[in-house]
């Protein structure tokens, strides 16, 4: 029977594959989405790391474009963005334990001062509590004595805190104890390094490798895209880094100003914390706020960091960034604030601090690419229609 027969009679065609229904299309897509959130959960030690590095790719490559530009071949152009990329981070970790070192020696005088402080407060709340108590003993005929006589039989002989004081530890359970916590980022550092040198030094090769394991029909257009997406996705990188850079030197000057010992540390530390979404520069404000307060019997320095603080983020994130790229990133606010539970969920800390340029990544491919148009659809303020797409990608190659 051939396939004229076979369509008249109703009969299917062996040869031909099924056509796939819409409920098999929303069970796959089920199937894909849970399987993908396993994988990030389970998978977070190895996909961290790759992340890092391909958002430190994004970040360095305009930079290598620069010296690409200058005559330099694409290996020395990588190998100096990383090194400068390395040179900073060693210069940041260098700043922040010479000036932690240096506050590390007035820390118990600070530490006593803020007992002191928050123990005159405590006895202050109890006294007006003991009054208020006192006022409403009186009003029922209870004498106040009575009160306090009952509160003093309750009030018994503390215990006396026993400590069991362990032998003198050996070198080598020294040694593990101070490098142990230093090892574990320093390995994941290195491989982030080298996994960024190799996608920059493949960039072409990924791209085209991607395009030919996505089959995607028109590669030009898929190459277009792609380019596209990340030349956006390096200039956010590069604003943001530069915004939360600012950031941190206007903090670390007002803190100078105010008399906040170390404040290059502090301001390096706001710039580094407001990568985290919302709540990073409020991290970034408990530590100098508590030291201000530490610093004098009163709470004026410690009113005038808070006030810093509350100045300067307004005006960066409502003047600077939109003056920079726009009013928005392209992520609807709900969209920020569910990556950033999602994300903590699934790697913690680090997920909170990728969150936003993950989900940036999604909705800049899926307005340029149909595999990821759902994240474009659900997540992004605008989603690109295929058409314009098209016609961009025409013109551009026009």
């Amino acid at each position: 029977m051939d396939k004229a027969s076979a369509k008249v009679n109703g009969s299917p065609n062996p040869s031909e594959p099924p056509v796939p229904t819409p409920h098999s299309k929303s069970l796959l897509a089920i199937v894909a989405s849970v399987s993908g959130i396993a994988a990030i959960y389970f998978l977070q030690d190895v996909l961290i790391p790759v992340t890092l590095a391909v958002l430190l790719a994004f970040a360095l490559s305009p930079l290598v474009t620069v010296l690409e530009r200058c005559r330099l071949p694409r290996g020395p152009s990588v190998l100096l963005s990383v090194l400068a990329a390395l040179s900073v981070v060693l210069a940041a970790g260098t700043l922040i334990g010479t000036q932690a070192g240096s506050l590390a020696v007035d820390a118990p005088t600070y530490a006593r001062s803020l007992d002191s402080k928050f123990e005159g407060v405590a006895s202050d709340i109890t006294r007006r509590v003991g009054t208020i108590t006192d006022a409403f003993a009186r009003s029922r005929n209870k004498p106040a004595s009575a009160t306090q006589s009952a509160a003093a039989e309750q009030t018994g002989p503390q215990p006396v805190e026993v400590r069991v004081v362990d032998g003198g530890a050996s070198p080598i359970e020294i040694a593990r104890t101070i490098l142990g916590p230093i090892l574990g980022p320093i390995e994941t550092l290195v491989i982030v390094l080298v996994i960024a040198i190799f996608v920059l030094l493949q960039k072409d090769d990924l791209r085209d490798r991607l395009i030919g394991i996505t089959g995607s029909s028109d590669t030009e257009l898929t190459k277009h895209a792609l380019d596209d997406a990340g030349t956006r996705l390096s200039r956010y990188f590069l604003s943001q880094l530069a915004i939360n850079s600012a950031f941190g030197v206007v903090i670390g000057i007002g803190l100078w100003i105010i008399g906040i010992p170390s404040p290059a540390m502090w301001g390096l530390l706001a710039g580094l914390l407001r990568f985290v979404p919302y709540i990073g520069s409020f991290m970034a404000a408990l530590a100098p706020i508590a030291l201000g307060a530490a610093l004098e019997p009163g709470w004026g320095t410690a009113l005038q960091v808070l006030v810093l603080f509350l100045v300067v983020e307004p005006l960066t994130g409502y003047v600077v960034e939109p003056f920079l790229y726009g009013h928005s990133t392209g992520i609807t606010p709900v969209a920020v604030i569910v990556s950033a539970v999602f994300w903590t969920w699934a790697w913690g800390p680090i997920g909170l601090i990728l969150s936003t340029p993950l989900t940036l990544c999604l909705v800049v491919l899926g307005q340029h690419w149909p595999a990821f148009a759902i994240f474009a659809r659900l997540l992004g303020t605008v989603s690109a229609e295929p058409a314009e797409i098209t016609t961009s990608s025409t013109t551009a190659t026009n």
